[in-house]
């Protein structure tokens, strides 16, 4: 068995597409964890098990696997590269001791390099900095060691932080270099030993005492068909035996007996049963039914809590609830509010960041951003749940003088110089205050706003239908302030179906007349259902299933003659940011639909006086 100091414990932390799991996966391989001829040596993204991250591209949920190299056993922790997942990185940072920063060669630190290196030099996390990508054409890989630095004089927390080791890599070809290689290096076979050796050196072992009664922190729960329920944490104390009878300190401070039926370590992508492991290892429990995020697990004779994680608060909150559309039951499995609430606390249980309230039929869901909670919506369509979703909500704060205080964000945008007067208006009519602006070494400019985060609800559209797809921007919570008045409505009124039926050829002519159309030929639609964007500001009633009479001189055929432009088809995020306060999305298995929160003109008038 490997010794504390034979073990490295290490979290992979950078911005979202900095290339921080191609890495993962070029480590996996040249460490020879998978057979020659096994499918994970063909893979990219092997870590990104999830479809919802396959498709977006982005880590949702950290994961941890080992590695063993040169007699040294290597716990890897892949955490999410954006804010929106902050729960995720801040109670997985706590299993490690040190930590890979990916930077881009050509982007350099960005948002959320800023906030992933915060979290870890609060933790006091040893920080070994890599410079990925410096095949990019445009790589300013000395500019961006420069910008590091900087950056590490801004956030650092003691002055050995301000020294840490670089390194360079192309990721993608898995090769690694202590220092800036020449062309005929980069050209050389691939070789990430120069990274396996920064985890051997420069990682310090796990900083925990092998001696005394065991004590573990829950950090994370994981479950399988086979073993139930698995209480994952970094042993902080002591060791810890299958069997072993133990004590469960519970958030609250309250005390349960507990036993540990079955040890796990991670092997590869794998996780291996053992009988014993020790101080440092991050170990995977059974039989801890008790168990939640945030527990301590200790010796039966010794119950000592360990400090509770502390999580940031969320800064927008959604309401969800049972459909209740005219259409609804029609294409879900579960549809009732039950089935929702027992549902969202089951990911209380694993989901830190998020929070809910029961508000009867309905639930208040708080969490980071729109991105957590989009996530979230999209993991329950597609595990067959109906749902009625409202506009998201900033959650604002009450200082010890009363006031209000709103969350506000600092959003960087790069985008090129031809587009700047388009950002630099929308972000006006947005009330946000830009801090910088400078030129970049990609032809492009690079904008620095503060703005409260309300004001960031439907901008990422915006921003790439008028910079016609180039703007680059990313945010991160800078704190709260006083709130600010209100923002007047920053889009069109909308097109609205006044009848229930399919939609026809014939009458979706009129809705391109008046503006752009959300749905095509045969939709089935119901009244109040939105169906297109208004090109004025004020919302329209359109009958959308009516046809065209027929006589003696028209033929039905005539129909087919029409050529309507292809309709908008809006995603989940996208419908999330369009919809106003008295409107609603309708989310099932099947369909997106927006609607009117009243579906009748009158019920709409009798609100609105």
């Amino acid at each position: 068995m490997n010794t504390t100091n034979h073990i490295r414990n290490v979290a992979i932390i950078a911005h979202v597409d900095h290339g921080k799991t191609t890495l993962v996966d070029g480590l996996l391989k040249q460490s020879h964890t998978f057979r020659d001829n096994q499918a994970e040596m063909l893979q990219t993204a092997i870590l990104d098990t999830g479809d919802l991250e396959r498709e977006r591209g982005i880590t949702i949920s950290a994961k941890t696997i080992a590695i063993n190299h040169n007699g040294y056993k290597i716990n890897i922790i892949d955490t999410p590269g954006h804010a929106d997942f902050s729960g995720e990185v801040e109670r997985t940072l706590n299993l490690a001791d040190g930590c890979l920063l990916i930077v881009d060669a050509q982007e350099g630190p960005m948002p959320q390099t800023k906030f992933v290196l915060t979290r870890a030099l609060h933790l006091g996390l040893k920080p070994v900095v890599v410079v990925n990508k410096i095949d990019k054409r445009d790589q300013r890989a000395q500019e961006v060691v420069a910008e590091i630095e900087h950056l590490f004089l801004d956030l650092a927390v003691s002055d050995d932080q301000l020294e840490f080791p670089v390194y360079y890599c192309i990721g993608r070809d898995g090769k690694s270099w202590d220092h800036l290689p020449t062309s005929a290096e980069i050209d050389a076979p691939a070789d990430l030993s120069a990274i396996f050796d920064a985890i051997i050196n420069d990682i310090p072992s796990p900083r925990v005492q092998p001696e005394g009664p065991f004590q573990m922190l829950v950090t994370s729960l994981t479950w399988d068909t086979y073993q139930g329920k698995y209480a994952v944490g970094r042993i902080q104390r002591g060791s810890l035996q299958a069997g072993q009878a133990l004590a469960y300190i519970h958030r609250d401070g309250t005390v349960s007996n507990a036993k540990a039926d079955k040890l796990f370590l991670a092997q590869g992508l794998d996780k291996i049963e053992v009988t014993q492991a020790i101080a440092g290892d991050i170990v995977w429990v059974t039989g801890i039914g008790a168990a939640n995020i945030g527990g301590s697990l200790t010796a039966q004779d010794t119950p000592e809590a360990l400090p509770v994680m502390e999580i940031e608060a969320p800064t927008l909150e959604i309401q969800i609830g049972p459909n209740t559309s005219p259409f609804a039951g029609r294409e879900g499995k579960y549809t009732t509010s039950r089935q929702i609430g027992e549902r969202l606390e089951r990911e209380l249980e694993t989901n830190v960041g998020l929070r809910v309230q029961d508000r009867g039929t309905n639930f208040l869901v708080a969490g980071r951003g729109e991105l957590h909670l989009s996530v979230l919506i999209e993991t329950l369509r597609r595990e067959g749940f109906e749902l009625e979703v409202g506009r998201p909500q900033v959650v604002t704060k009450i200082d010890e003088s009363g006031q209000t205080l709103e969350p506000v964000e600092e959003l960087t945008i790069e985008v090129p110089e031809e587009h700047v007067g388009a950002v630099t208006s929308e972000l006006g009519r947005r009330r946000a205050e830009l801090k910088t602006m400078e030129p970049t070494t990609k032809a492009t400019i690079r904008l620095i706003y503060k703005l409260p985060t309300r004001a960031m609800l439907g901008l990422r559209n915006i921003l790439l239908t008028t910079t016609k797809g180039t703007a680059i921007s990313a945010s991160l919570l800078e704190g709260y302030e006083a709130k600010q008045p209100e923002l007047s409505q920053l889009r069109n009124g909308v097109l609205i179906s006044a009848e229930t039926g399919a939609a026809t050829t014939y009458a979706l002519e009129t809705v391109e007349e008046r503006g752009t159309a959300f749905i095509g030929p045969q939709t089935k639609v119901y009244a109040g259902m939105i169906i297109g964007l208004n090109r004025r500001n004020d919302d329209m009633e359109i009958n959308v299933t009516k046809e065209k009479k027929l006589t003696n001189v028209r033929a039905s055929a005539t129909d087919m003659k029409t050529q309507l432009t292809p309709f908008s088809q809006l995603t989940l995020e996208e419908c999330l940011d369009f919809i106003e306060n008295d409107e609603l999305l309708e989310v099932t298995p099947a369909n997106l639909r927006m609607r009117k929160r009243y579906l009748l003109e009158h019920e709409r008038r009798r609100h609105r006086a």
